[in-house]
């Protein structure tokens, strides 16, 4: 890690280096003969434009592969608004190479720079432009490295020849709102599937989404602060109204094409597509409910499908990365929720079993899955938070653990394995930033360590996080607490407190690491008792815990706020006489929630691109959760905040990125709105031009500044 300017403090360096990620070595593969690892990462903890790089296992030498500031001529980026819109749902915030994409034996990465198609030689260094109709979005080069697909921002999927010939159409759009090769709003914002189109193993044909967004409303979000232009038409499924239609089709080299069937109407969503090498493809298509899921297997002669495998649950199902996906002697593998345990499926056997939650399936090797997990219920952990990638055998028989400091069960642990190599990053939390770290299989199975070290060139915090763990309560409810740096509670008595949630779902804030913590920190050095609490509904727990917020936002979420506020208070010097509450999107929501519900325990909130009006945000998060608006319009009244406009009694800051396209402005608007009627007294902070990330310096570094001496003068400090 590098050091920081002396100038610098908290909030600016913070906001400037993207929470530490800057210069942080990142989105890892591994040559499938283990011989090189490639990955992206900038120059400097203060330089956004990140290089692809690769490392040599055999020497540990590391090389750039490509370098943006060369290809680029040393211009400025030229981002079109699809590919802005493709990194606002990723929360991508870094500049340069993004993401890139392999060839089968992983010599050549294909990649897009500035809305150009660039292809590097990865074992020559040699990189250069190819011929390409852009801008371009997610170029994928095939796995005999001789082409390279891509869509552009006219809705086309194309092709182009590695050789620098050939580019040329394979499908374009057949009516004003249809894109072939990209994947629509849901399935990157809500379903994490960024991609759009898959290779076949033999670079013969490709599957190809093609989606059709005219059926789904449009709103416009316009810029206040320049009256002078145009409002920015945005297509958004609302919940309860339609989506997108979806559809995938077979298409060869030659521009033949095969639509592939399913029951759309009652699976509508495409969750998943997997195809292996020797493999039948695989789809993961979901009922609008998401109660309901499939596993198919397609017949590429025809485009049919075959159900493998069907699930329902009576509160909803998941998709997880890396399933479904077959072993290389043709087993099924998957993550299941049967049997109220999250566990790891190989054919018809589940390999593990109570004492771990399964989060990810990472790879499968003739003999192992390769998985992410934590601590099952938790109820036999000692401490909460740790994330650990294990091995297992394909019988179950056999498990290990990957860790670069050899306990997996004290840290956050992430992995690719590919060729006999796993790339392990672990982080701790006494220590900043992620160790990166390259082992070596031997053929007995015993893993050496230290093939090598990848450098990190993320700055070094200008504080120090001193994360304290606990389970909180009788539910056990994972929480960490934060006291001021140096505090002595002789001296220093009791201390105004800061609850510092996300809280939702998919929002694990409670981890075993240093820098997911340092915002919590800082704020306590500001003079609060930080308490940030992980309730029901968050990742990691168990299917009951994040299932027993079905239907019930408003109150499992804050309820477990309360009680781990006050089981914390018997041990740490909380003044639960002096408490507010801050978060962003749920977190914020939470927040407010918590002083229009609970004056009675917050004395004061912030509440940061707040959903205030669930039927204004999108059809598969909330549907999920609340069900349809039209079957359950109780459901959305009594979770939504603009109803408990009129019991505002404490003080609370509304603040809210006008450019926001995921949490709309209407949201704060609507309340407000609904506070102002109610006569109640609040704040609203408008930010122009700012999204739902929130990543220019300037409006990060001064809004954590504002929201300090809100807090403060709410409470009387």
């Amino acid at each position: 890690m590098t050091s920081h300017t002396p100038a610098d403090t908290f909030p600016r360096q913070y906001a400037r280096t993207l929470r530490y990620t800057v210069g942080a070595p990142r989105s890892f593969s591994v040559a499938p003969d283990g011989s090189r690892v490639v990955f992206l990462r900038s120059r400097s903890g203060s330089d956004r434009a990140n290089l692809l790089w690769t490392l040599d296992t055999a020497t540990g030498e590391e090389r750039i592969a490509a370098d943006p500031a060369v290809l680029l001529g040393g211009g400025e980026e030229d981002l079109s608004p699809a590919e802005r819109a493709r990194r606002e749902r990723s929360r991508e915030g870094s500049a340069g190479i993004v993401g890139y994409a392999l060839d089968a034996e992983g010599r050549q990465a294909a990649f897009a720079l500035s809305g150009r198609l660039f292809i590097a030689d990865l074992l020559t260094g040699d990189a250069r432009e190819l011929p390409a109709q852009g801008p371009l979005l997610d170029p994928r080069i095939s796995p005999d490295g001789a082409h390279v697909a891509y869509a552009n921002t006219a809705g086309e999927l194309r092709l182009t020849r590695t050789d620098g010939t050939g580019d040329r159409t394979l499908a374009e759009p057949d009516g004003p709102n249809v894109t072939w090769g990209q994947a629509e709003f849901i399935a990157q914002e809500e379903i994490d599937r960024d991609r759009g189109f898959w290779w076949s193993p033999d670079g013969e044909r490709l599957l190809v989404e093609r989606a059709d967004d005219s059926p789904v409303r449009r709103w416009w979000i316009a810029d206040p602060a320049n009256p002078d232009r145009e409002p920015a038409e945005v297509a958004y499924p609302a919940a309860g109204t339609p989506n997108a239609e979806v559809g995938l089709w077979l298409i060869d080299l030659q521009g033949g094409r095969t639509e592939v069937s399913w029951d759309h109407e009652a699976f509508p969503y495409l969750a998943r597509v997997h195809w292996s090498k020797g493999g039948v493809p695989l789809l993961l298509v979901q009922s609008r409910d998401q109660r309901a899921q499939r596993v198919l297997g397609l017949d590429v002669a025809t485009g049919g499908t075959e159900v493998l495998f069907e699930e329902r649950d009576e509160a909803w199902l998941e998709a997880f990365p890396g399933v479904p996906a077959w072993t290389p002697d043709g087993k099924l593998v998957r993550i299941s929720d049967e049997g109220g345990v999250r566990a790891l499926v190989v054919g018809d056997q589940a390999v593990t079993g109570a004492d771990l939650h399964v989060r990810s399936v990472v790879a499968v090797t003739e003999r192992e899955v390769f998985f992410s997990a934590s601590g099952g219920a938790g109820e036999t952990d000692p401490e909460p938070g740790w994330i650990a990638v294990g091995r297992i055998s394909h019988d179950g028989k056999q498990l290990s653990w990957e860790s670069a400091n050899g306990r997996p069960f004290t840290s956050v642990t992430s992995a690719v394995h590919a060729g006999g190599i796993t790339v392990r990053a672990t982080a701790e939390p006494d220590l900043p930033g992620t160790l990166v770290q390259v082992a070596r299989d031997l053929p007995e199975g015993v893993v050496v360590d230290d093939v090598a070290t990848v450098a990190s060139y993320a700055e070094t915090p200008v504080i120090t996080a001193r994360p304290v763990f606990r389970f909180a309560g009788e539910r056990r409810i994972p929480s960490a607490v934060f006291l001021p740096t140096g505090y002595d509670r002789e001296r220093d008595g009791l201390l105004p407190v800061l609850m510092d949630p996300y809280g939702g779902p998919h929002g694990q804030r409670v981890v075993q690491a240093h820098n997911p913590h340092l915002n919590s920190q800082w704020f306590a050095d500001q003079g609060f008792a930080v308490v940030v609490a992980d309730g029901r509904g968050t990742p990691g727990r168990g299917p009951a815990w994040e299932k027993s917020i079905a239907f019930d936002f408003a109150g499992a979420t804050l309820d477990d706020q309360v009680e781990a506020l006050r089981a914390l208070a018997e041990e740490f010097p909380l003044d639960l006489g002096r408490v507010a509450i801050r978060g962003w999107s749920y977190g914020g929501y939470l927040s407010a929630l918590a002083v229009l519900r609970r004056p009675d325990v917050f004395h004061a909130a912030v509440a940061g691109a707040p959903v205030a009006e669930w039927a204004l945000y999108d059809t598969h998060y909330t549907e999920r959760y609340l069900g349809h608006p039209a079957e359950r319009p109780e459901v959305y009244e009594a979770n939504s905040l603009t109803g408990y406009a009129a019991g505002l009694e404490r003080p609370l800051m509304i603040i809210h990125g006008l450019a926001d396209d995921n949490v709309v402005a209407a949201h704060t608007l609507r309340l407000s709105s609904a506070l102002l009627a109610a006569g109640r007294p609040h704040t609203v902070l408008p930010l122009s031009g700012v999204t739902h990330m929130t990543p220019q310096e300037e409006v990060a570094e001064n809004l954590l500044l504002l929201q300090v001496d809100f807090v403060k003068r709410s409470l009387g400090l």
